[in-house]
Formats: C-alpha cells, structure tokens, sequence
C-alpha cells in the first residue's frame, strides 16, 4: 500500500474505488502529474472514472494537505503527494521535468531580518532551474 493510501485511511477519509485509484497514481517518488496525466493513468486501472472525479479528488487532497499543487512555470498545476516532508524543486527549462531536493540548511533562517519587511513568514519555496541530463545530451 502506498504511503498517500495509508495516510488517508489513517485519517479515516471514505475510500471509494475512484479515490483510491487516484491516490495509486500519485504513489512514487518524484511525483509531479499534471491533473490530465492522473486522468490518463487512472482510466488504465478505472476505465469509468471521469476527468471531473479526478479533479474534484485532487482539489480535497490538496484541501486537507495530503497532495501539495506545484506551480513551477507557465505550465499547468502538478500534484506532488510529497506533502509531508518539506522540499524544494528542481525544474528542467527545457522538457519541464521535476525532481524532489532536499538542500542542507534553513532558508527561512538564511533571509535576514531587514529583509523580511515586518512580515511574519510561515513558510519558503524553492525551485532551482536547469537543464536535466536529457535535455542537455539531446
């Protein structure tokens, strides 16, 4: 069973086969599935689930904190079930493939005080930029 699987069912969230389905997709590292990719894979394991299932299964992952939404670009919005170990991202400028890093260090304690303008911060994100090996011997 998959990490994302046990926690929701730790938390004690109704699994239907069609949210179950959805949370197998997303089980890996380096995870990062656009809402159409989730779709397409999960019509291989549920040939009946609709696109709008899928989208109204990610936005409650996302609302109880199970599944982070990533922004990186331009692109559309990537699920990552890593939501519980901080990280930062990786993004290729090129293909716009994203890997999981976890850098040595604080950066919320690396900026300043005179730069945080008197605001209170709760939280940082990250994405380096790139080129993955792929891209570069393309």
């Amino acid at each position: 069973m998959s990490d994302l699987l046990e926690r929701l069912r730790g938390r004690g969230w109704r699994m239907t086969a069609q949210r179950r389905v959805v949370a197998e997709v997303l089980d890996g590292d380096h995870v990062h599935l656009t809402a159409d990719e989730v779709h397409a894979r999960a019509v291989t394991k549920l040939p009946e689930i609709s696109r709008a299932t899928v989208y109204n299964t990610l936005g409650e992952l996302v609302t109880i904190g199970e599944v982070l939404e990533v922004s990186t670009d331009k692109r559309a919005k990537r699920y990552d079930p890593n939501a519980h170990r901080p990280h930062h991202h990786l993004v290729c400028g090129q293909c716009g493939a994203i890997r999981d890093v976890h850098p040595i260090g604080n950066p919320l304690a690396d900026l300043p005080e005179t730069e945080r303008f008197g605001f209170t911060i709760s939280g940082v994100e990250m994405t380096y930029r790139g080129v993955c090996p792929n891209c570069a011997t393309a």
